[in-house]
């Protein structure tokens, strides 16, 4: 670990990080490798929740804007995804196992895409011509209401979260279905086999739950 307390990149493989309790204090902090402005992205990871209420899987906050990218888990079951602060929902089916979510969007057509398991939902679109803010906090496990922080721990992931990877580009439909079954193509933003964090709280590092 170097003296900022960021952990030299790491390979997370095999690993998941472990929420075990509702809490306001326990997150992680993710280090992006680029600081430039994006204009599109593709953000994927797996879950393992049995949680029913409000909970976040990825928040992306800069100084200027809390939901820069936020993807979300609504109570009613429905999913959102918020890029710029604004919000599009998704419905996707109900499952209790390990899930696979991969969000994209660009900014030269606003489109949005959700894939949950392998499978596209209904294209929908927000924020066209819209650029992400640089310099973000990305913290895993919270939902971010102020930059790098104004938590609430109804909100907060109970479960595991692993396999997290983000490309500052759309990924491919065949990408995306290799991404899912475990490939990978070099994520040049977030890469969980060159992964630097930070815990905070009752966090754990353990092996994953899926194959």
């Amino acid at each position: 670990m170097d003296p900022s307390g960021v952990c030299q990149p790491l390979n997370m493989g095999g690993k998941a990080f472990v929420f075990p309790k509702e809490s306001e204090n326990s997150f992680v902090i993710l280090t992006a490798q680029p600081t430039k402005p994006l204009k599109a992205f593709t953000v994927c990871l797996r879950v393992y929740t049995d949680l029913t209420r409000d909970y976040s899987l990825f928040s992306y906050a800069t100084k200027t804007q809390d939901n820069e990218i936020l993807l979300f888990m609504g109570k009613t079951g429905m999913y959102s995804v918020s890029v710029g602060g604004a919000d599009v929902f998704f419905k996707p089916p109900e499952s209790s196992a390990p899930t696979h979510y991969c969000a994209t969007w660009e900014s030269s057509s606003g489109i949005v895409e959700l894939w949950v398991d392998g499978k596209p939902m209904v294209r929908k679109s927000l924020k066209r011509g819209h650029s992400l803010g640089a310099e973000a906090s990305i913290i895993l496990g919270q939902e971010q209401d102020a930059y790098t922080g104004g938590f609430d721990k109804n909100q907060s992931l109970v479960g595991d979260i692993g396999d997290v990877n983000m490309w500052d580009h759309v990924l491919s439909l065949e990408e995306i279905s290799t991404v899912y079954a475990g490939g990978t193509f070099s994520p040049n933003v977030l890469n969980w086999r060159a992964l630097r964090y930070q815990m905070s709280g009752e966090v754990f590092v353990k092996r994953q739950l899926w194959p």
